[in-house]
């Protein structure tokens, strides 16, 4: 391996965000280790890449042992991390919050605030006992990290969770030389934005397409925030589709 070769961990790695986000920190020469719940599609992120540059890694990031195990790994084939992307979670069902049933609740929770601080956890433990010490974090916010949409309670409070950690983390990394941030996204074209072709709830009640953008945006935001030297940092950024209905009354 080359010293001057940095090391990048990409939760949800295996589609959409994550999925282009590994690739183009590949190209950019990182190797990375791919984490996600089901193997195969990780094995073909993986495969992409080539040999030598890549390690899928299955993981729970909702299970302290999963994440613990995907860390070790990462150190064991790469001898160190530069880079986290923080990027696998869920949703619910779009249903008023009655009908939700506390699993459903619970699964975006794991998912979404417990997955990110269980991997903020481990980072900061390899981060900090390595030489050099430091390495950078970057958590996947969304815009929900600041506006909700209807029927979003549970991704929506996850979400301003993120943004809580950032905030911890960055403080705390703070005397380690851990840089933190948070790239807020707004519809990026994946099989998660498909639905919105064709017509999702607005806030004043009527159902209205919305825009996308290709999610390769959203990778070369990441890259430019992997790329800092340690001493800057790009603390929050939203990256969006420029008609989606975020700003303003709508």
């Amino acid at each position: 391996m080359s010293s001057a070769r940095k090391i990048a961990i990409v939760t949800g790695a295996g589609s959409g965000v994550g999925r282009a986000v590994a690739l183009t920190l590949a190209r950019n020469g990182y190797a990375v280790a791919l984490a996600g719940r089901r193997r195969e599609p990780l094995e073909a992120v993986a495969a992409t890449i080539g040999a030598g540059q890549a390690l899928a890694v299955p993981t729970d990031v909702g299970d302290p042992a999963s994440v613990r195990a995907l860390f070790d790994k990462t150190v064991d084939a790469f001898g160190r991390i530069d880079v986290v992307f923080n990027n696998a979670g869920s949703g619910a069902p779009a249903i008023p919050v009655e009908e939700l049933s506390f699993e459903q609740w619970k699964a975006v929770v794991d998912a979404n605030l417990t997955g990110t601080f269980l991997c903020i956890q481990q980072a900061f433990r390899v981060m900090k006992a390595q030489t050099p010490q430091g390495g950078r974090i970057i958590n996947n916010g969304s815009v929900s990290s600041h506006v909700p949409r209807p029927n979003s309670m549970p991704y929506t409070a996850t979400k301003h969770g993120v943004l809580g950690l950032t905030k911890t983390a960055a403080l705390d990394g703070r005397p380690f030389n851990i840089a933190v941030g948070q790239i807020d996204i707004g519809n990026a074209a994946t099989d998660m934005t498909e639905r919105m072709k064709a017509g999702v709830l607005q806030a004043n009640g009527t159902v209205a397409p919305e825009p996308t953008m290709d999610a390769q945006h959203v990778a070369d935001a990441v890259l430019y925030m992997a790329g800092l030297p340690l001493d800057a940092n790009v603390f929050t950024i939203t990256v969006m589709a420029t008609q989606m209905p975020y700003v303003g009354r709508g």
